[in-house]
């Protein structure tokens, strides 16, 4: 399966891992000790999310890709059932004020990730089921339903920042498969405009937003984890000031081993280690389209869509996520797809890959 269109994508994929596995380990440290008495708690509960993932992607890579297509829909089920069962007393875990979590044993399961996951396969199979009535009112309106279910449950926890990525997502695949330039304008004002009434009703979302513009002028308030993090992305320069030397991380960054990881990255490994991440999601995500169009041209739609939304939903979280640690974005919880901590996220992009992986191999093996 390894050829150089494929390098493409298994060279920065497993760059990415196993950056991802030194961070976690650098990054936590502090914040581990802190809470559980052991400075790698974190780093080896990743060590075995990874196992897991590589396990998943081994499945991914026996299914073939058709299958998905035929049973998107109980896929898509499957997600409801999970964000439902959040709020079913007793299920959901609540952590920092936000019910996100459903503790299966010694794993926290996301069920917002997990959507992202259903929503992808869903979509497209939905775009080439009814490619000939996207354009349509009932088409079109069809797919933004489900959307609309599966944002307000996800607000609900409450979690914007996965919200908008899921309503990005599918926005993305819908233009992708056809709908017209109007529609999508439509969809992405609308949007912007939910956007903003979410962050105007909710006052810690807003004093969030208008906190990131000036974060030093609420460093002890609002604007304390971006301000850590430019510090720290401040302090790395060109170089950085080496592996584990991090000053932020020492419980002054928050979530410095999920959310800010990229504000650690900068610091030790300076702005090239930053570009050097940046580039390697670039290639990655080069590789991913390359594929999707491969599939488009040996008329695979579902497949040539589904990668296609593999590869959107990659490029949305880590400009989302990079995005919020310099400044650029308002704050929002999402990970940094193969390099964050976070079981769930690791195991599904890790799934998702493997998806990626076989509509690969059957692009060029099964005609």
């Amino acid at each position: 399966m390894i050829d150089r269109e494929n390098i493409f994508i298994i060279f920065p994929y497993f760059c990415l891992l196993f950056i991802g596995l030194i961070m976690v380990a650098s990054s936590s440290i502090y914040v581990s000790e802190d809470i559980y008495g052991t400075p790698f708690h974190f780093a080896s509960r990743q060590v075995i999310f990874f196992i897991i993932g590589i396990l998943l992607t081994i499945i991914a890579l026996s299914i073939p890709s058709n299958l998905l297509l035929t049973l998107d829909w109980i896929i898509l089920l499957g997600s409801f059932v999970l964000l439902i069962a959040l709020f079913i007393p007793g299920v959901g875990t609540e952590v920092n004020g936000s019910l996100r979590w459903i503790r299966i044993g010694p794993i926290n399961v996301q069920p917002s990730e997990v959507s992202k996951l259903a929503l992808v396969i869903y979509i497209s199979g939905y775009c080439v089921r009814r490619l000939s009535e996207i354009n349509t009112s009932l088409g079109f309106f069809r797919p933004l339903f489900v959307l609309a279910v599966f944002g307000l449950l996800i607000l609900s926890q409450p979690d914007l920042g996965s919200t908008l990525v899921i309503g990005s997502l599918v926005i993305a695949i819908l233009f992708f498969a056809g709908i017209s330039f109007l529609q999508f304008t439509l969809l992405l004002s609308l949007m912007g405009s939910l956007a903003a009434i979410a962050i105007y009703l909710e006052p810690y979302r807003y004093l969030r937003f208008i906190s990131f513009t000036e974060p030093f002028e609420h460093f002890y308030g609002p604007g304390w984890q971006l301000s850590n993090a430019l510090l720290g992305i401040g302090r790395g320069e060109w170089f950085g000031i080496g592996l584990g030397n991090s000053l932020q991380k020492n419980l002054y960054l928050p979530e410095p081993h999920t959310d800010f990881i990229f504000a650690v990255i900068v610091e030790e490994f300076g702005l090239i280690g930053g570009l050097v991440i940046i580039l390697l999601f670039a290639v990655l995500i080069f590789g991913i389209i390359k594929t999707s169009i491969k599939a488009l041209e040996l008329g695979k739609l579902f497949q040539g869509f589904l990668v296609f939304g593999a590869g959107i939903l990659i490029a949305i979280q880590v400009v989302f996520n990079i995005g919020v640690n310099l400044g650029i974005l308002p704050t929002k919880g999402l990970t940094l797809p193969f390099i964050s901590y976070g079981g769930t996220s690791l195991i599904l992009f890790m799934f998702l890959m493997g998806i990626v992986l076989r509509i690969n191999f059957e692009n060029k093996h099964i005609k």
